[in-house]
């Protein structure tokens, strides 16, 4: 795995409970080992109900973000679960707005975190990241390498390009806004102040545990109240955990894709590996995106995003 410069990290737990604690004790270990400072480890043990804390104390984990000094290097989110979208018209996106925008902070996660992201970059101009997060990723029982260097690379490299085989026909280089995450979670964002209004997008889709009947069900919406007729492309990421019967009858994810392509007109992309697996890339929501696919192979060339600098905070 690529050696890092050591970073601080802070860790918030907006969402659930943080029901692996021993995962979460790894991830630790093995960010301290690789050399980086890991802050506000209190937040794991935290509990109340389902919830990692009561809302005040989540909603303190995000708004505090404004007001702490001096930032972290990376702002990491302990897990998702069920929790951020009790906060939203709580959260103090003036503040996280002065404090964030322009700095060399990478504010990190995925699954019900991808709600917060959102928001932020609908009201706050904010691009974050979305990719592991200390549980499911840094604490999995085997480290993946190749999540590992795909996060430090997003979050260093102002530039940089993810490759991949696709099944999808060859298609002309086009450019846009890179956006997305889990699906499920922007379809809670539809109709709200915190749905960001992206126009030539490429649209990065992921999710875990929905079946390809519900997968469909969310991207005909997203079709209906037209988001979609405002994007360029969809790039399908990782959609496991739910496997068709024998009432599906041969309907799978497949047939969801092609459906989308002809209702749409859109390029659906599929083949990246981004979501809950083991092995993702981290993206981040609000960059810029030149994507094309020649004889199999995707590009995705993404810049415009904040990076790390060489020096570190204290």
């Amino acid at each position: 795995m690529n050696p890092q410069p050591p970073r601080s990290l802070h860790l918030i737990a907006p969402s659930g409970y943080c029901h692996n604690q021993p995962a979460a004790a790894l991830g630790i270990q093995r960010l301290q080992q690789a050399g980086h400072q890991v802050t506000n480890q209190t937040v794991i043990g935290r509990r109340f109900q389902r919830f990692a804390g009561s809302d005040a104390e989540r909603l303190q984990d995000i708004n505090a973000l404004a007001r702490l000094s001096p930032l972290p290097d990376i702002i990491l989110a302990v897990r998702g679960g069920y929790g951020v979208t009790r906060l939203m018209d709580q959260i103090d996106y003036a503040g996280l707005r002065q404090q964030l925008q322009g700095k060399p902070v990478a504010l990190c996660g995925h699954s019900d975190f991808t709600a917060l992201q959102l928001a932020l970059l609908a009201r706050a101009g904010l691009i974050t990241f979305s990719g592991p997060m200390l549980c499911s990723h840094f604490g999995a029982p085997q480290l993946s390498a190749f999540s590992w260097n795909h996060f430090w690379q997003a979050l260093t490299s102002p530039r940089f390009t993810l490759n991949w085989a696709s099944s999808t026909p060859a298609l002309p280089t086009l450019t846009g806004t890179l956006w997305g995450g889990n699906l499920a979670m922007i379809m809670t964002l539809v109709g709200t102040p915190w749905m960001p209004e992206i126009n030539d997008g490429i649209l990065v889709i992921e999710d875990v545990n929905e079946h390809p009947f519900r997968i469909e069900r969310m991207l005909l919406q997203l079709h209906q109240c037209g988001i979609l007729a405002r994007q360029r492309a969809i790039v399908v990421g990782s959609f496991t955990g739910v496997k068709p019967s024998d009432y599906d009858n041969g309907f799978g994810f497949d047939t969801v894709w092609q459906r989308i392509r002809e209702l749409t007109g859109l390029p659906v992309i599929d083949g990246l590996d981004f979501g809950h697996d083991p092995a993702t890339v981290t993206l981040p929501l609000g960059a810029q995106g030149v994507l094309s696919v020649t004889r199999g192979q995707a590009s995705l060339q993404i810049s415009g995003h904040p990076v790390l600098t060489d020096i570190v905070s204290d």
